[in-house]
């Protein structure tokens, strides 16, 4: 590993040896079409993605690879930076463990590698200069279902050189590491917080209650698009559906779908759907999980015991206020 300074070249990439199990460029998403059906994407813990781009000199807005459980194994054809960050787990350059969370020089022909995950399911790998793939609709982020973005529409593949642009001038104090109280948490037990509505009211009592109060555990039907947790249930009302509406008393009219939507089809498992989840259909939404609380289902892996904490609007936009706060100090 290079450990003096060195002159970048114009340009460089990554070759990856072993794709991993669905490594995909990812930056903060895209904007705008959600209401053409088009998911906003993204990286699924923005804030682990943006602590990554901070090591290694880059803007928030630069993609990134994101990786689940099974990390790729790349080779750098010139020298440049890295970060990993995002679950434990342990980073291998030539086969030597190196830290997370830390600013990682590369020299041309070094290889990197990873161990196995001792929690979550997502991490991230920034590289100085981004990932240069071009940008679809204003993003760099892949949607494997749409087949846009990233890296050819789709997960990495062995073989595959990925484009990095070239560093631009870092306007902010270089960092080595983040410091321990910045970093997420893996908890194996985690308090979710949610606004009910816009159906909360078709759930009967035992339904709301157990939503609310019980506890759920992540099944490993879990990716970009939802995430399905087992419990008690959460029974509907039995009542006579409105015309359009399917025969479950979970169904509805068509409705749209704000990102992080809690569905329960017939009332049992409920789904909570994410980035890359379609934006709208026709089940109800009991709840929905803040926007502060949606990074924290990258950081389960199955098992995760869940408890489901409703909170009002104004509690939404103080967690809102404390992330931003939070992420500031990085970036400060």
């Amino acid at each position: 590993m290079a450990t003096t300074a060195h002159s970048w070249r114009l340009s460089m990439a990554l070759e990856i040896l072993v794709p991993g199990l669905a490594t995909t460029v990812q930056d903060r998403g895209r904007f705008g079409y959600y209401r053409f059906g088009i998911p906003q994407g993204g990286a699924m813990d923005q804030y682990a993605a943006s602590i990554a781009n901070r090591l290694v000199g880059n803007t928030a807005d630069e993609a990134l690879l994101e990786c689940t459980y099974l990390g790729p194994k790349f080779t750098v054809d010139a020298p440049t930076v890295i970060a990993v960050t995002g679950a434990p787990l342990e980073v291998l350059v030539n086969g030597k463990p190196q830290p997370a969370n830390s600013r990682l020089e590369l020299s041309a022909g070094d290889e990197v590698s990873f161990g196995m995950l001792k929690g979550g399911s997502k991490f991230f790998i920034a590289v100085a200069g981004g990932i240069d793939v071009p940008e679809v609709l204003g993003s760099r982020s892949t949607y494997p279902i749409g087949k846009m973005g990233g890296f050819e529409g789709r997960s990495l593949q062995t073989g595959d050189v990925v484009p990095v642009g070239r560093p631009l001038p870092e306007k902010l104090p270089r960092i080595e590491s983040i410091p321990e109280e910045l970093l997420p948490s893996y908890d194996r037990e985690v308090t979710v917080r949610i606004m009910l509505g816009l159906y909360d009211h078709k759930l009967t009592e035992e339904g709301l209650a157990n939503l609310t109060e019980s506890e759920w555990t992540l099944t490993p039907v879990a990716d970009r698009m939802g995430l399905r947790f087992d419990g008690p249930g959460a029974p509907w009302k039995t009542e006579e559906q409105p015309f359009g509406a399917g025969q479950d008393p979970s169904n509805i009219t068509d409705a749209g779908y704000a990102v992080g939507s809690i569905q329960i089809p017939g009332g049992t498992q409920p789904i909570v759907l994410h980035c890359d989840a379609v934006s709208g259909g026709g089940y109800a939404q009991a709840g929905t999980v803040i926007s502060a609380d949606m990074d924290l289902f990258a950081r389960m892996a199955p098992g995760t015991k869940v408890r489901f904490q409703p909170v009002t609007m104004e509690e939404a936009l103080a967690a809102r206020a404390e992330r931003r706060a939070r992420l500031d100090r990085v970036w400060s």
